[in-house]
C-alpha cells in the first residue's frame, strides 16, 4: 500500500512544533507493516537540506492567472531516514530560512500563495505518476485544499478516486483567505465552490473537513472538544463526526531513548534514580540553581494556546512564598512573555533559569534532569512533551484537556502518572505547583511514581495500527 504524507513540516528536516515530530516519526512505524509511506514537504533554505544529496525526479510549471511558477521535486538519496523523502523546490516561495516566519520572527505575508503553489505542485507531480498512490494523507490547513482539488479541479480529475485522509494537529490555524484570491486555484466545478467556503472566506481547514474521505485528530478528547469549541467550526465537526476519529499520537522511541541518548551527560544504564540524579545535578551546576529543590521545567513555544503567558506570574507568586522549587524555562515566542521570563531570571538567578531560545540538545537534558514538567495549555490537541517527559522519568504537571487528558493519569488515582489541574488560571497552577513540591518531599512516593512512569509505553506501535485500519477501510471501499 503506497501512502503519501503531505505536510509543511517534518523532523529533522524542518521543525516548528509537534506537527514535524509526528510527520517525521509515524511513517517509520507504518513502514514496519504493509505500508510504503513517502513524505513530501517544501524545500526550505535550511541547514538540513544543505547536507543532503538530492536528485531531481520531476519538474514542471504552475500557471497562475498572473504568474508562472517553476518547481522541481527532489528525492533525498539518504537511506537512513526510515522512509522515502521528497522536497518540492519552489524558488521565490520557500527558499527562506524559516517555515512560517523569518529568523526575526516576522511571519511571511505571502503564506496563501506559497501554500497553494506547494499543493498544486504536489498534485501536478502525482498526476503524472504511472501507478497512482493508494492514499493521500494531508496534515493541517497547509495541505487542506488538496482533497477539494483532487475531487473537483478539472486538471486533477485523474486523482478523484484516490482516498484522502486529513489529520488536524491544531484547528486554531485554519489558513482562511479572501475569495479575491480564487484565481490562485485551478479551474473547478463552480457548483462545488461551497465546499471551499466558511464564513464567506476560502477556508482550507474547513474545506478539508468537508472533502476528505476520513478525518482524524491527534487525540480522542481533542476530537470531542472540537465539537464544542473550534473557533467557529463547531457545527461542521458535529456534522462530520461519522467520518471522524481521534488517535493519540506516539513518540519516536529511538530518538527519545534515555538508554541511548547521545545528548545526555549520563545515560540510563541500570539505576533510574542514578540516571535522574546525575542529569539533574548537571542542570543545577550548568545554570547555577540551588541544590536540593524540586526542579520544575517548561519546554515549548511562548504562545497563548500553550498557556506560557500564565507561568511568569505563577512562578513569581510561588517564589514569593516558598524556596522549595527551582525552575528552568526553554522556549521562544511572544516578546512580552520572553521579557517576563528574562526578568524572573534576573530577579531570582539561583531559582529561575530562563533560556529564551530553542535547542534540541538542551531540551533532552532538561527532560532527563527535571523532576517535573509543567504544561498549562489552553489548547492541547495531543501534546508530546508530556510523553517525552515520562520517557525520561519526569513527572508531568498538566491541564486536564485534549491529549493531556488522554495520556496522563492523575496521581490520586491508582497507577497515576502525573499531576492534573482543571483551569488555565494562576490559582490552579499554584495549587498544582504546591502538589508537585509536596510530592517531591515525600521521597518514597515520589520515587515509586517516577519508576512507574519510566515503564509507560508511548511508542507509535498502537497508533500506527489504527492509522493502518483507516487506510485499509478506505482502500477496500467499492
Amino acid at each position: 500500500m503506497n501512502i503519501f504524507f503531505i505536510s509543511a513540516e517534518c523532523y529533522p528536516m524542518a521543525k516548528v512544533g509537534g506537527l514535524a515530530d509526528v510527520v517525521g516519526a509515524l511513517p517509520k512505524y507504518l513502514n514496519k507493516y504493509d505500508a510504503n509511506v513517502s513524505v513530501v514537504i517544501p524545500k526550505y533554505d535550511m541547514p538540513w537540506f544543505e547536507e543532503k544529496n538530492m536528485a531531481i525526479v520531476y519538474q514542471d510549471t504552475i500557471h497562475f492567472a498572473f504568474e508562472e511558477v517553476h518547481f522541481k521535486v527532489l528525492q533525498c538519496l539518504s537511506k537512513d531516514i526510515g522512509y522515502t523523502f521528497y522536497a518540492i523546490d519552489i524558488p521565490g516561495k520557500f527558499d527562506r530560512r524559516g517555515v512560517y516566519a523569518d529568523e526575526n520572527g516576522h511571519f511571511f505575508e505571502d503564506e496563501t500563495e506559497r501554500l497553494i503553489s506547494f499543493q498544486r505542485a504536489f498534485l501536478q507531480w502525482i498526476n503524472h505518476f504511472g501507478q497512482k498512490p493508494d492514499i493521500i494523507h494531508c496534515h493541517d490547513h497547509h495541505t487542506g485544499l488538496i482533497p477539494f482539488m483532487m475531487q473537483y479541479a478539472y486538471e486533477f480529475e485523474g486523482l478523484k478516486n484516490i482516498p484522502t485522509v486529513f489529520s488536524i494537529h491544531n484547528e486554531r490555524y485554519q489558513g482562511a483567505f479572501s475569495w479575491d484570491k480564487r484565481y490562485l486555484l485551478p479551474d473547478y466545478d463552480d457548483e462545488k465552490g461551497g465546499l471551499l467556503d466558511w464564513g464567506e472566506m476560502i477556508n482550507p481547514l474547513a474545506s478539508a473537513v468537508k472533502c476528505s474521505w476520513k478525518l482524524n485528530t491527534v487525540s480522542p478528547s481533542y476530537m470531542k472538544e472540537l465539537q464544542e469549541q473550534s473557533f467557529g467550526l463547531e457545527w461542521l465537526f458535529q456534522h462530520e463526526k461519522e467520518k471522524s476519529q481521534g488517535i493519540l499520537n506516539g513518540i519516536d522511541t529511538k530518538v527519545w531513548d534515555p538508554k541511548n541518548d547521545d545528548f545526555l551527560i549520563t545515560k540510563l544504564v541500570k539505576s533510574p534514580s542514578l540516571f535522574k540524579s546525575k542529569n539533574k545535578m548537571h542542570l543545577i551546576k550548568k545554570y547555577g540553581l540551588k541544590r536540593g529543590k524540586a526542579l520544575i521545567s517548561y519546554i515549548g513555544r511562548f504562545a497563548y494556546e500553550k498557556g506560557a503567558d500564565l507561568l511568569p506570574n505563577a512562578i513569581q507568586d510561588y517564589l514569593n512564598k516558598s524556596e522549595d522549587a527551582v525552575f528552568i524555562i526553554l522556549g521562544t515566542g511572544d516578546p512580552e512573555v520572553e521579557k517576563a521570563f528574562k526578568n524572573l531570571n534576573k530577579k531570582y538567578p539561583r531559582q529561575v533559569a530562563a533560556l529564551v531560545t530553542y535547542n534540541e540538545k538542551v531540551s533532552h537534558e532538561i527532560y532527563a534532569g527535571s523532576d517535573f514538567l509543567i504544561m498549562p495549555s489552553r489548547v492541547e490537541p495531543c501534546g508530546l512533551n508530556q510523553m517525552y517527559a515520562m520517557r525520561y522519568g519526569t513527572i508531568p504537571i498538566v491541564r486536564d484537556i485534549g491529549g493531556l487528558k488522554d495520556s496522563v493519569t492523575a496521581i490520586k488515582d491508582k497507577k497515576g502518572t502525573g499531576i492534573k489541574f482543571k483551569e488555565a488560571t494562576n490559582e490552579d497552577i499554584l495549587k498544582a505547583l504546591d502538589t508537585a513540591v509536596m510530592l517531591y518531599l515525600e521521597k518514597n512516593t515520589f520515587e515509586k511514581i517516577r519508576l512507574d512512569i519510566f515503564k509507560q509505553d508511548f511508542s507509535w506501535e498502537q497508533s500506527a495500527q489504527k492509522y493502518l485500519n483507516i487506510y485499509h477501510e478506505l482502500t477496500q471501499q467499492d
